[in-house]
This record gives C-alpha cells, structure tokens and sequence, in this order.
C-alpha cells in the first residue's frame, strides 16, 4: 500500500468526526448524558459536571465508516475491528448505565469483566481459527520484522497471554481517559506507530490504524482542554481494544509496554495505590491515583500534564520504532 492510500482513510476519518461532532454534542446534551464528577476526584473538575460524554460514538463511527468503505476484505482488518467494536460496546453500555440510568459505577466489576473475557474469546478463537496465525510475538531489538527474534507460544498459552494483553491494555487505556485530550492525544500517537509499521510490512490493517488516528485527529478539535466532549468509556474501552488487537495481529504486543509506557503507568499507579493503602492501613503512596490526578494535585495544569505524556509517548514510540 503507498503512502497515498494511506493518507485517504486517515483525511476520510478526520473529515467524519468533525463534522459529526457538531451535530452529536448537541444531541448528548439534549438526551442529558452528561459526565458525572465523582466527589472524591480533583476540585477542579467539579466544573467539567455536565459536559457532555459518550464521545466516543464518534470515533467509533468514524473508523467503522471509513475502515469498511476503504479496506481490502482482508481478515485482519475485521478481526481488529471487531475487537475496537467490541470493546465500545462494552464501553457504551457502562456509560449508558452510569449517566441514563444514575448507576454512579455503572457496570459492577463483574459484567465489565465477563464481557471483556467475551470478546478476547472470540478474538483469539478467530486468531487461531480463522485467520490461522503463528502465535508469536517479536522481541524488540533483535533484528527487526523480518530477521528478529520470535517467541512461539502453543495455542493454549497464547489464548491467556493475549487476554492479558487486551484486558491489561483496555483497563490501561481506560484509566488513561482523565484529563481534557489526555486518552485521545497518547493513543493518537499510537495509532500513528502502528500506521509506520502496518505500511512498513505491506499490512492491510493500515487502513483501520490511520483511520483511528484521522478519527482522533478530528475528535480532538472538541476534545482538547477545554473539552466540549468527553470520549467516555465507549471511546476508551475501543481505543484499548484497537490498541491490544493491533499489537497482536502484527505480533508486536510486546511494543505495548514501549509505545503504550503511559496506559502501563496509569495502571501500575492504581494498583500500588490500592495495594498500599490496604497494607498501610489508609496510607498513599500518590496524592491521588491514577498518576494523572497525582500531578494535577502536585499543581500541574492538565495541559501540561498531557503535553507531557504526549511527548514522553512520542518519545518511545521513537524507541519503538528502533527497536523493528
């Protein structure tokens, strides 16, 4: 695929989720659904009650809309875009519950968790199945795509492998999505990454990564501090199951802990805070987790906060991108 090629899908999502944005953040406010602010969080964002969320059908739309119309009927473009869908609706349904019907947690742990188990099922069942891919994954810094060093797994340990993989990286994405363009502008650059690659390797899953970043390109127009919008669950319980399902078709899940530096951090913060408070009987390690929260509470803005997870993720994508 050339360049050009490339570049259509990405204009196609960017163009779909401009002008959607518009006619659908009027309507989220109409229906009401707007975010709700826990208590708890920072003072700061008492005043973000109300903005309108679920901003993440947008995205959605945008990439469905533009990867359908675009791709080649290649598998693996299906397969990463039922994982992005899939993911969103699992998303849409805990925003749903949370905002329409005033379930501050929306989803119990338990629902979240079996529904997210469903669809890594189906992922890696199509994997293995369908698209009869070598479980495998690459070794960064050993030679490249084509002459590095792959670890083979059997089928069995790959099926929990990448349900690790995706629902580590679904959950990082998700307590990523705290600040204004923060989830959006970190994946954006991910997305990019894996555009490099899926054009470097003659990939037809392009297509799917440079409409999400087009898609996020446009959402972010709304999405940036001040934020008109929010993305909500639906738009990063998606970006993390385009992000996982991505990594796994290219065999690149390990690149995750690379490019995907800020989701791992967000998630570690929140368990060693959990973990610790319950050890030390009520004691914190951070101000506030996840680590976002800890800066902004340390007197960082929220856009220095995201330019800087953007620039430490361009950074390491860097990396990444050394290490094929």
């Amino acid at each position: 695929m050339n360049y050009l090629n490339t570049l259509i899908p990405v204009v196609a999502a960017f163009s779909i989720s401009v002008i959607l944005c518009p006619v659908i953040i009027p309507l989220l406010r109409l229906l009401k659904f707007g975010q709700y602010v826990r208590e708890d969080g920072p003072k700061s964002h008492q005043k973000k009650a109300g903005t309108p969320t679920m901003g993440g059908v947008v995205i959605l739309l945008s990439v469905v809309i533009t990867t359908l119309f675009f791709m080649d009927r290649r598998k693996e473009t299906l397969l990463v875009l039922f994982a992005t869908v899939g993911f969103g609706v699992i998303g849409f349904l805990d925003d749903y519950i949370k905002i329409v019907m005033k379930r501050s947690l929306g989803l119990t742990a338990w629902q979240k968790f079996s529904l997210q188990l469903i669809v890594s099922a189906v992922f890696t069942i199509y994997y293995l199945r369908v698209l009869e891919l070598v479980p495998e994954m690459l070794i960064p810094f050993t030679g490249g795509m084509r002459n590095g060093f792959y670890v083979s797994m059997p089928p069995w340990m790959f099926i929990i492998f990448a349900f690790l993989v995706m629902l580590g990286t679904v959950n990082g994405t998700n307590f990523t999505d705290g600040l204004d363009g923060l989830a959006s502008s970190v994946t954006l650059l991910v997305a990019v990454f894996f555009t490099v690659v899926a054009i470097g390797t003659n990939s037809g899953l392009s297509v799917i990564t440079s409409a999400v970043a087009g898609a996020l390109m446009g959402f972010l127009v709304y999405n940036v501090y001040p934020a008109r919008v929010f993305m909500g669950d639906t738009g990063s319980l998606a970006l993390g199951g385009f992000v996982s399902s991505v990594a796994l078709v290219l065999k690149l899940p390990v690149f995750i802990l690379i490019v995907g530096i800020i989701y791992l951090i967000e998630v570690l913060s929140v368990m060693l805070q959990v973990g610790y408070y319950k050890i030390s009987h009520g004691k914190r390690i951070f101000k506030m987790a996840p680590i976002h929260h800890h800066f902004e509470q340390c007197g960082w803005s929220e856009m220095r906060v995201v330019t800087i997870f953007s620039i430490i993720t361009a950074l390491m994508c860097l990396v990444a991108l050394a290490g094929l």
